[in-house]
């Protein structure tokens, strides 16, 4: 995206909000140079897409009433893990 200034940013602060929300980067100026940055947080801020895989996984095994492996459920856990 454009640069975009302080007084733009002040006045567009929940719009600019929803973009950094989908992904994008925001850098906001003051008389023509980058002074900060919007970004989305970090991904271990946000729910990691693994835990929605173990919700949907969940589901599908107790509508087809199979039994799951721990060492199977331990791998979606630790997913995205350091």
């Amino acid at each position: 995206m454009d640069p975009v200034s302080v007084f733009d940013a002040k006045n567009r602060l929940s719009a600019l909000l929803d973009q950094v929300e989908r992904g994008h980067e925001i850098v906001i100026t003051r008389r023509g140079k980058a002074v900060a940055r919007l970004v989305p947080t970090s991904a271990s801020d946000r729910p990691h897409l693994a835990v929605e895989k173990l919700r949907v996984l969940r589901e599908g095994i107790a509508v087809r009433g199979e039994r799951f492996a721990w060492t199977d459920l331990k791998g979606y856990r630790d997913e995205g893990r350091r």
